[in-house]
């Protein structure tokens, strides 16, 4: 999963970027709010963190323009302001959710989790198809309840297709919601981390839960 910090703190920026890398997210950071609308303009994320004060344009317009022509990315407001009437603001202008100054990395992990699941139109934490099991807290695959040891990004590909369930995804897709912005596009990486993990789940559960179909991408059906 993609996501875009805009955060003019660049200790604090710099600290959550690292976090999320390492529980498995692709994480680009914007210390201004002009330089995060442009991002935003060619880049496909699947959430936001977002603060409100930043230099070059404010947090509140930033949403705006965002909401303006994205409806469907989730955004959660990061910020020092406490007041009910912007919060208030944030969340009609479109925020998905609001946390302020000072919080726990780990709650805010949790909101993200809740957010991506529910885009992903799954309720439960644990998504299971037969003996498969991913536990999207953990982000932990399993067969028959031992762990399918996977990478950072094939989790991220494992993950991002269980979340477009009975949907197919191109190669172009993934590589968008899964690198990270600077990836060539003619590159053969997000192929060869598809086969390894193909590979590891076919040993795994003796049969291949990633189906592909020329033309059309890749799909994991909830009836497998």
């Amino acid at each position: 999963m993609k996501i875009l910090i805009v955060e003019d703190e660049k200790e604090l920026n710099d600290t959550l970027a690292k976090s999320l890398r390492l529980s498995g997210y692709s994480v680009t950071s914007a210390y201004r709010g002009d330089e995060a609308e442009e991002l935003s303009y060619v880049n496909s994320y699947n959430l936001i963190i977002l603060d409100l004060n930043l230099p070059g344009m404010s947090g509140f317009d930033l949403l705006k323009k965002i909401r303006q022509r994205d409806k469907i990315v989730n955004i959660i407001i990061l910020t020092a302001r406490s007041q009910v009437d912007d919060r208030v603001k944030g969340l009609d202008l479109g925020a998905n959710d609001y946390m302020v100054k000072p919080f726990y990395t780990e709650e805010l992990e949790a909101r993200i989790r809740n957010l991506l699941r529910r885009s992903g139109e799954i309720s439960s934490y644990l998504i299971k198809i037969g003996e498969f099991t991913f536990d999207t807290k953990n982000r932990t695959a399993y067969a028959d309840s031992k762990e399918i040891k996977l990478t950072p990004k094939e989790l991220g590909i494992l993950e991002y297709l269980l979340l477009s369930m009975n949907r197919y995804v191109t190669i172009e897709e993934l590589m968008e919601h899964i690198w990270e912005d600077d990836l060539d596009f003619f590159s053969n990486t997000a192929r060869v981390h598809m086969v390894s993990l193909r590979k590891k789940l076919r040993a795994a559960l003796g049969k291949d839960l990633i189906e592909n179909k020329i033309g059309r991408g890749y799909i994991i059906n909830e009836k497998k």
